[in-house]
Order: C-alpha cells, then structure tokens, then sequence
C-alpha cells in the first residue's frame, strides 16, 4: 500500500489540473517551475513527497515539446524525492498520432514517448481517448485508457434525438463510433475519407448509411486542422442532412482551425477540456461547448491510489 497520495500539475493545462484536485477534495503540491533565459527548465518539488503515492497532470499542448520536456524533468524530480510511486496523468498522449511505422526510416515516436516516461521514473500512466489502441502495448508499465464517450453521450441525451444518426468520419474510427451510437440508441452513417499525403487533408469519398431529413452527431477522437469536420459536414448536408452537430474528444485546434470551423455548416460543437482553448478561440467559436473531464480523471486516481478497476468506469 502506497502513502499520501498527492497530485501535482505541471504548467500545460492548470485550470484542469485544479479541477481534478478540487474533485477530489486536495490541493495542489506545491511545484516551482522556471524558465531560463537559455530556454533550460528547471523544477523544483516544494514539499515532502517521500513514500507518497504521486499523479502529475500535463496534457500535450503547445509548446508540445516543452511541455512533455517538463513532465519528464517532473517524473525525475519526485523519482529522486524518493516518491513511492509515480503516475504521469496525460489528458492528450503526445505524438499519439505517430503510432505505427507506414514509412520507411521513420520513429514511433509514440513508443519513444512510452519509453521516455518509464525512463523518467513513471511507475504507471493514465490517458484518455489514445488516437490508436495499440499505443497500449508500447508500455512496460501499467497504463490505463480513459474514453469521453460517457461524458459526451450524457450531454447530447439532453437533446431530443428522435431524428438523429451518429457518423463516423472514417472506417477507422468507426467501432468507437459505434459505441457511442449504440449508447445513445442511434443509428450509424460512416463517411468513407481517405488521406492521400502529410498535409493533414483528407477526400471524403463516399457516404454509408442513411441521412436524409435526419440530425447529425458527427464523433471523433480529436479536432486537429478542422478540415475533415468540414468536408464531412459539406458531404452531410449535400445528402439531405438536417442540423450538424460535433462531438469530439480532444480541441486540438491547431493551424488555422478556427478560420476553418467558422466556414464549417455546424450547429453544435461540443468538446472536452483535454486540452486548454484559449478564450481566443473561445470568441471565434460561438457554437463552442466544452464539457469537463476533471470528475472522471479525479475518480480514475482515486479507484488507482483504491487498487481498484478502471475498466468500471467505462461500462
């Protein structure tokens, strides 16, 4: 049995990192982090963690590469406080979408990533909604997957759906899809996208399944360019679709995302709070609506620090 259990935030995502604490009913560990004028960090653990039983929050955000730097130099910080054990709480995995080697001398990066963290001193680690499952097996230690898919199907539920097909926007992510359609007591439509190159622009090609005069709950794993929302969303409503709605796991918002969403036929799009969106973003996305994952990741820590199960939670 492990001592005190603690949790500690990195400087990537605070505003969740105090609502999982604030859950919980803890505060904070008190952590100073410093930036040099030589771009070095520098972290310093700012009370007594011997023995202690140690979650430390950061989400993959840019500065993607400062960030998961910190997280590292963290993990080593509370290893050498003889911390009794270690787990590296990631809302958003980073490099989750370099999962496989489709390309001749290239790193999986995602397993280096894997790699880092044990070697950091992580004894354990917890993320939600991984871009691809087999990123599991990269780890040596216990690792954890939490889905948003009960937190999104408990919102949309308050809407009226007598009307409304889930869509997948690829085959691919089409079994998580499923889930939550059949959470949701929905059918299905799968838009058939294929990536042709590194631009991050995918062709939506074919449509399968029924939409005519129907509502739209597009579902996805992460929001990266904006672009395959877009064209799915133009693909839906050239086949007759009603209102578009969105529901995604994690904002990522990268390039020129919100120029693109503001050109995208949605009526709704909802997302969790993995990662921060700046208020920004905020502003240009009045049909934003970002739900919280802090409940879920509080009750995950504490069922870990119990020794009970996960996979629980996700039933």
């Amino acid at each position: 049995m492990f001592g005190e259990m603690k949790v500690i935030s990195g400087s990537s995502h605070p505003e969740l990192a105090a609502g999982i604490a604030n859950h919980m009913g803890l505060s904070l560990g008190k952590v100073r982090s410093t930036r040099f004028s030589n771009e070095n960090i520098k972290v310093k653990i700012d009370e007594n963690v011997r023995e202690a039983d140690v979650f430390v929050i950061q989400t993959s955000c840019p500065p993607v590469s400062d960030n998961l730097l910190e997280l590292l130099i963290l993990i080593d910080a509370l290893k050498y406080a003889s911390a009794g054990r270690i787990t590296a709480v990631l809302p958003y995995y980073p490099y989750a979408r370099s999962d496989e080697k489709d390309e001749a001398r290239i790193s999986i990066t995602a397993r280096l990533v894997a790699d880092l963290l044990q070697t950091a001193g992580a004894d354990r680690v917890l993320t939600m909604t991984l871009h691809a499952p087999q990123i599991l097996g990269f780890f040596r230690t216990p690792a954890d997957q939490l889905f948003a898919t009960p937190i999104l199907t408990n919102y949309f539920r308050t809407s009226d759906l007598s009307k409304s097909v889930v869509v997948s926007t690829d085959a691919g992510a089409a079994k998580v899809a499923g889930n939550f359609a059949k959470r949701l007591g929905l059918p299905m439509a799968i838009i058939d996208k294929r990536r042709f190159d590194d631009t991050e622009k995918a062709q939506s090609v074919a449509l399968i399944g029924e939409v005519q005069d129907k509502d739209c709950i597009i579902f996805d794993d992460e929001i990266a360019t904006g672009g395959s929302i877009r064209e799915a969303a133009r693909i839906l409503k050239n086949f007759g679709a009603g209102k578009v709605r969105v529901g995604v796991t994690h904002p990522v918002f990268s390039g020129k995302c919100i120029e693109t969403l503001q050109t995208a036929e949605l009526d709704e799009l909802v997302v969790t709070d993995t990662l921060p969106i700046g208020p920004d973003k905020r502003a240009g996305l009045p049909n934003l609506k970002v739900l919280s994952t802090a409940a879920m990741f509080g009750d995950a820590i504490l069922r870990i620090h119990g020794g009970r199960s996960i996979s629980e939670m996700m039933e």
